[in-house]
């Protein structure tokens, strides 16, 4: 089992776009998949066709009140993953959760419990919280998803120190499994010279696969449906179907 956050500490950058869509892509390859919906607004929740305000259990409940994770998890639709559903009340659970022992690593022992799964992938909210610290904790590698914009490489170091800081001391295993490009326009002169930049630094953690930007994916989660059901033929679509494959192609790689 592995367990993988996507993160970055800036919001509108892909990272609930990228949480949903891999896992339908790596669950129509045949994985088994649970995606784990740790951003209250619970967006990955919706475009999962999960309505997020009837979930009667949620992440707040398996972080706050340990409920057992076959009990919070359900089926994403027609998509054939699984999903842990996130909403407001999970806001809460920053909170409960100051005065608690090991509070970080209240997901990390609630997963260790997805041993049925291939991959857990874990939604992270835009920020630098107890959440996402949770998040990193309990993963083993995290896909940092931006778009190769002015700001982008400052919040892509603010990041890569935080999850050095978590792996020096809470986490060793904590690893960056790969850099996405999402929201890819190359008529941009300004997102060429940004990728430039990425793969001179980062050489083979930068995924040759790039996201486009592309309507059939910005109206898939409307839908509550990954693009790849929505319209599989797609520029967005066929560009996670391919993320997916280098994706394994890399786990395989490593397991060798």
């Amino acid at each position: 089992m592995k367990i993988v956050a996507v993160a970055n500490q800036k919001g509108g950058v892909g990272k609930t776009t990228t949480s949903v869509n891999l896992a339908a892509s790596l669950a129509a390859m045949g994985r088994q998949v649970l995606l784990v919906d740790l951003d209250p607004q619970g967006n990955a929740t919706m475009s999962s066709g999960v309505d997020k305000q009837a979930a009667e259990l949620t992440t707040y409940d398996l972080l706050v009140d340990e409920l057992p994770l076959n009990e919070v998890m359900v089926p994403a639709a027609d998509s054939g993953y699984f999903v842990v559903p996130a909403n407001r009340n999970l806001t809460a659970a920053e909170v409960e959760l100051l005065d608690v022992d090991g509070r970080e690593r209240r997901l990390a022992k609630a997963l260790s419990a997805g041993y049925q799964f291939d991959l857990i992938i874990i939604d992270c909210p835009p920020s630098l919280s107890m959440l996402t610290i949770n998040a990193l904790v309990a993963a083993q590698s995290v896909i940092v998803t931006m778009q190769c914009e002015y700001f982008a490489l400052e919040g892509l170091s603010a990041l890569l120190n935080t999850i050095r800081r978590i792996a020096d001391t809470v986490n060793p295993k904590l690893k960056i499994e790969g850099i996405l490009r999402t929201m890819y326009d190359p008529r941009n002169s300004l997102t060429g010279e940004v990728s430039k930049e990425l793969q001179k630094h980062f050489g083979d953690l930068v995924y040759r696969t790039v996201i486009p930007r592309n309507v059939r994916l910005a109206e898939a989660p409307s839908h509550g449906l990954p693009a790849l059901h929505y319209d599989r033929y797609s520029s967005g679509a066929r560009a996670y179907a391919a993320l997916a494959g280098e994706f394994v192609k890399k786990q395989n790689q490593d397991a060798s």
